[in-house]
């Protein structure tokens, strides 16, 4: 059996924030390894326990999830990052997306529902709100940039990466794959949005699709 799946959850309503980890804790293959009630706690917390996925609040006091959001990529935190919310509006998933998350989820769903979109979530799927699904799509169809991206920038190695984040593969599974390190894969991935100059492992799975990997 396989580890469970690490989650950082990043939320400043205590109570729900204690639910959602016991939630987590009830299923086998998910781990809630961390807490935070803030955005910048969250940040720091991220960076030492490098978690599989980070479940991310869009209203928090003072700096909120897109800052919050904004503020991970910039550190280099790779670990996918759902934004988990009451918001349904149009603008906050398009800037969610465009800020690097790879979910969106409403506070609203079944708590089996989001034990599932979690799971789907930690091996790489993009998970979001049903409701939602066509905002989504729009907010993939407008990434910056990605025309004057340059694939032979990548090294065999970061193509062989980026081809198998392409397919969904987390980031243990690519280690499991090419025999190497999970430390290493995620160095590598890092390198990968760097040069691709993407925000997140959606951006480069899509673009990398439209590249025909």
């Amino acid at each position: 059996m396989s580890e469970p799946a690490q989650i950082l959850v990043i939320d400043d309503h205590p109570l729900l924030r204690k639910g959602v980890l016991q939630l987590i804790d009830m299923d086998d293959e998910l781990s809630a390894v961390g807490e935070a009630s803030n955005g910048a706690d969250g940040v720091e917390l991220a960076k030492t326990l490098d978690p599989d996925l980070i479940l991310l609040d869009l209203n928090m006091r003072g700096m909120d999830g897109i800052a919050t959001l904004k503020a991970l990529r910039k550190e280099g935190v790779v670990s996918r990052v759902v934004i988990y919310t009451v918001s349904d509006n149009d603008e906050d998933v398009v800037e969610a997306m465009k800020a690097g998350a790879d979910g969106y989820l409403l506070k609203d769903m079944e708590p089996e529902d989001l034990l599932e979109r979690l799971k789907q979530a930690a091996i790489g799927k993009m998970v979001v709100s049903e409701n939602l699904t066509s905002i989504l799509a729009s907010a993939l169809r407008t990434k910056p940039k990605t025309d004057a991206i340059d694939l032979n920038n990548l090294t065999g190695r970061e193509k062989q990466i980026l081809k198998l984040i392409a397919s969904g593969l987390s980031n243990k599974m690519i280690a499991k794959k090419l025999d190497i390190a999970e430390g290493t894969v995620k160095v590598h991935v890092k390198r990968v949005l760097k040069k691709l100059q993407l925000r997140s492992r959606v951006e480069a799975a899509v673009w990398g699709i439209q590249q025909g990997l």
